[in-house]
């Protein structure tokens, strides 16, 4: 029945005369999504609307769950457009719309009319009045309630008319792209897929980096790293993940560093590694999923001895979320399942039995001089030897 979906945004309305860039970036992302989809689509911007009209057969289902993944939408609402053929054609059409789409008539509704061409010979009061005693005639046991109704049957006036009355929740957020981009420092575990996801959500595109330690971390552990970069493209678009090798850095540490700080110094230089990269790579902040107490390295002394040795901006979105928070936010994106493989990655290799939790920064930097003799090389090696993995939705 549907042949069309209007896509409704909610923050980028309020975006002042930069609007237009975001609703251009939205319509990009949209794009991007219905290439996922079978059949053909064409994507138009109008009057602060995004219309997606299909060219051929397509899937519903598939169509519209693609659609969910694009942040920026708030809004999915299928929709059947006809030509302006006059005012009874319409009412027919809004009746037989209704009959279709809502098997038990036992129903209140409302009819909220907008014309956008405003020499449509009927106006809104006529047209909302008119369709809806159309819509009365043809089913005397609905009812009309104009303060809370069951169903909002909405109609645009266009140069094609548009009828809808669902609206299929979407992510929210903004377009990706719209934002900048950030480099996430993705491991294994629950909860930076879910940091990367949320900082995705405000519009950011997401590069990552994984610290591998073989053969102490298998490729397995490594394959599962891509596979959760792969869900989180699904909605933040292809994640460019650069895949370092940080055993000998790991191992010197372990060698000259009290083991006690072994966590915290080598998340130092993991964060050091990681900007260099996010720097080369055009990137304007790093992300991690880190949140206040969770493990030692997260205690708030911990974060500010870890973020010492960054120049650009650390972004935590969980930073104030419990353990059940992230999982939740997980399953709903798809991460959990995946995140909870026993793969272990190298920070859980190398942790040390009684890790300090309340790091002292002059403490920490006396005892990395420990390390001055072949650190600078060891980073470089690790940079130099950076593998590029594209991770892709397919």
């Amino acid at each position: 029945m549907f042949t069309a979906f209007l896509i409704k945004y909610a923050e980028i309305g309020v975006k002042g005369k930069n609007k237009y860039l975001f609703e251009e970036a939205l319509a990009q992302q949209v794009k991007y999504a219905l290439k996922r989809c079978e059949g053909e689509f064409k994507v138009t911007r109008t009057d602060g609307r995004i219309y997606i009209h299909a060219l051929s057969d397509f899937d519903y289902d598939e169509t519209v769950e693609n659609l969910k993944t694009v942040f920026g939408i708030s809004g999915i609402c299928p929709v059947i457009h006809v030509e302006d053929e006059g005012f009874e054609k319409l009412a027919r059409t809004v009746t037989a719309y209704v009959d279709e789409v809502y098997e038990d008539k036992n129903i209140t509704f409302k009819v909220h009319t907008r014309r956008a061409r405003k020499n449509y010979p009927k106006n809104s009061m006529e047209l909302n009045m008119e369709l809806g005693g159309a819509v009365l005639e043809a089913f005397p046991e609905m009812k009309v309630d104009v303060h809370h109704p069951d169903v909002m049957i909405h109609v645009e006036i266009r140069e094609k008319i548009y009828i809808y009355s669902i609206e299929i929740p979407g992510p929210g957020g903004m377009p990706v792209g719209s934002n900048g981009k950030a480099m996430l420092l993705l491991s294994g575990g629950i909860d930076s897929p879910v940091a990367g996801y949320m900082i995705a959500k405000r519009g950011v595109k997401i590069d990552a980096v994984y610290f591998h330690a073989p053969p102490y971390t298998s490729d397995r552990a490594k394959q599962k790293v891509v596979d959760l970069a792969r869900l989180v493209s699904r909605y933040a678009g292809p994640v460019y993940l650069h895949v370092i090798n940080f055993t000998d850095i790991q191992l010197y540490i372990y060698e000259k560093c009290p083991h006690e700080e072994l966590t915290i110094i080598m998340r130092r230089y993991m964060m050091k590694i990681a900007e260099k990269i996010a720097e080369k790579n055009g990137c304007l902040g790093l992300i991690t999923g880190e949140s206040i107490g969770q493990v030692a390295s997260q205690t708030v002394q911990s974060l500010a001895v870890t973020n010492e040795v960054c120049t650009l901006p650390v972004f935590r979105p969980l930073i104030g979320f419990d353990k059940m928070e992230i999982v939740e936010v997980s399953e709903k994106i798809g991460t959990y399942e995946t995140s909870i493989q026993p793969f272990e990655d190298c920070c859980t290799i190398f942790v040390a039995k009684h890790p300090v939790t309340k790091p002292n920064l002059n403490v920490i930097k006396r005892h990395e001089q420990n390390l001055g003799e072949k650190i600078d090389e060891l980073v470089q090696t690790a940079l130099d030897t950076d593998e590029l993995v594209i991770a892709k939705w397919e």
